[in-house]
């Protein structure tokens, strides 16, 4: 079967799904996200020599980009990890047929081949290669040093391939390229002089080029070895049988006729995979504020300080509250079947996401180290997630109504299931909405007055919370059955 073939099967699963028109206006989404994203890289790819030039005018720039392509290979790494979805296929037909084991898998390869985390690269190392040949370095080995990067891009991808479902690998990228930047950042250490020298090599040099080749040469036999060692009937067929550990959670129990619904919750996060995924998102969120609170520029920016205050606390209500009642897609149709409260069915999604972002502040509190300002910021931000952010979030799942599959194994961001446009208009007011509230108080008073505004915001959703569950209730009671309608579909 050739590449062709493969490729109009790939278009008649795409064009004949159930889900056609969601999943082509999410491309179309994708693709304008890839086209922003692309020219970001041609425009760095073009600008980094003269950038570095002007910073430090004492060293030659091709030195420092050298020096510093450590930390793109550990985050191209982790980015890869966290973001890209492998290729696959349903390869159960194929199986039966008589198509070559190698053909199928050198099209998964090829397909990974042409990911848009393997374009990036190009986009930004291309427009480079250009300036420096221009500046005056030789042009034959600028061309090598490009292979021996563009070999490094290709070893990430394949490595990335083997490595994906290793959860440990991942911690431990994360934990060297934190250590790198932290021990840099406080004078200790600096690793980046020492890995530039291998980097430079490819233009020093030119036969150390053949390492990087030879990397992926041989990660591109392993990926081959792994996927023909699994491509039989039986391992294909097979039902994967897991073992849980039952457990009563009784210590939710004190939250009375709400207690059942947080117990099925709490079960099917720990037990399914993409509702862990999205707990590991939420985890990152805590992060959010280090991009902000690090730089001196946003500090004459308070409204984009409570942007980041109400992200650090609002990372669980915004990935898990976005996909409600999406989680419970599965065997929603049972679950309505039942003599179930929609009025506590609700209610114990938004305790779930308030004890998320009670959990969130706790684990906030190292921030306490940029300064009481921030820390406060952060508080009002949390109360502003669970007075107000929760209800809005609740409101826009009663318009999500694309189904969701537990178990299904794929990276955090590429995952579309549960995805729906409708949702990118619901967020508007969860990032405007808290920076309206504080810069408007802010603007006329003064920053406590923002403070203090953003945080009675919560309050005041808090004492109302009846009446906004009423409405939420009653949206979802109207829109019941179109629900279970659309969870029922497949794709």
């Amino acid at each position: 079967m050739t590449t062709k073939q493969f490729l109009s099967l790939e278009w008649k699963q795409f064009r004949r799904s159930s889900f056609f028109e969601k999943g082509l206006a999410i491309k179309i989404l994708m693709f304008l996200g890839a086209l922003y994203f692309a020219s970001l890289a041609i425009l760095a790819g073009a600008g980094i020599f003269f950038l570095f030039k002007k910073a430090v005018p004492n060293q030659d720039p091709f030195i420092l980009i050298n020096n510093y392509l450590i930390y793109w290979v550990l985050g191209d790494l982790a980015l890869r990890y966290f973001m890209q979805q492998l290729p696959v296929m349903n390869i159960k037909p194929m199986l039966l047929l008589p198509v070559k084991r190698q053909s199928v898998i050198q099209f998964l390869l090829l397909k990974t081949s042409f990911s848009f985390f393997n374009i990036l690269p190009l986009l930004f190392f291309i427009p480079l290669v250009i300036v420096l040949m221009v500046q005056g370095y030789n042009p034959v080995m600028v061309l090598l040093w490009f292979a021996g990067i563009l070999s490094i891009s290709f070893s990430i991808n394949f490595l990335n391939f083997i490595l994906n479902k290793n959860t440990a690998v991942f911690v431990v990228v994360i934990a060297l390229l934190a250590s790198f930047i932290g021990l840099k950042y406080f004078g200790v250490f600096d690793i980046s002089p020492y890995t530039g020298v291998f980097f430079l090599s490819f233009y020093n040099l030119g036969f150390t080029v053949l390492v990087p080749l030879a990397l992926v040469l041989f990660l591109f036999k392993a990926n081959y070895r792994l996927l023909r060692s699994n491509f039989y009937v039986d391992g294909a067929v097979q039902a994967k049988k897991e073992k849980f550990k039952n457990y009563n959670l009784e210590f939710l129990n004190r939250f009375g006729t709400l207690a059942t619904f947080l117990k099925n919750d709490v079960k099917m996060i720990t037990r399914n995979a993409r509702p862990k995924q999205v707990l590991l998102i939420s985890f990152f969120f805590l992060f959010y504020g280090l991009f902000f609170f690090t730089q001196d520029i946003y500090k004459e920016m308070p409204v984009v300080i409570a942007f980041a205050g109400v992200f650090v606390t609002g990372g669980f209500l915004m990935t898990f509250g976005q996909l409600v009642p999406s989680w419970d897609s599965e065997y929603y149709k049972l679950m309505m079947s039942q003599n179930v409260s929609y009025r506590q069915y609700l209610e114990s999604k938004w305790l779930l996401m308030a004890i998320g972002c009670a959990v969130s502040f706790i684990l906030s509190t190292p921030y306490i180290y940029f300064g009481w300002e921030i820390y406060v910021m952060i508080a009002a931000g949390a109360s502003f997630n669970i007075g107000l952010n929760s209800f809005i979030t609740l409101y826009g799942g009663a318009l999500n109504r694309v189904p969701i599959e537990l178990n299904q194994k794929a990276k955090a961001f590429s995952n579309t299931q549960g995805f729906n446009p409708t949702q990118l208009l619901i967020s508007l007011p969860k990032i405007l909405g808290p920076m309206i509230i504080f810069y408007i108080p802010y603007k006329l008073i003064n920053f406590n007055a923002g403070i203090i505004a953003l945080a009675l915001s919560g309050l005041l959703g808090l004492v109302f919370k009846s009446y906004f569950l009423k409405l939420i209730e009653n949206l979802y009671q109207k829109n019941k059955y179109k629900t279970i309608s659309a969870f029922s579909e497949k794709k």
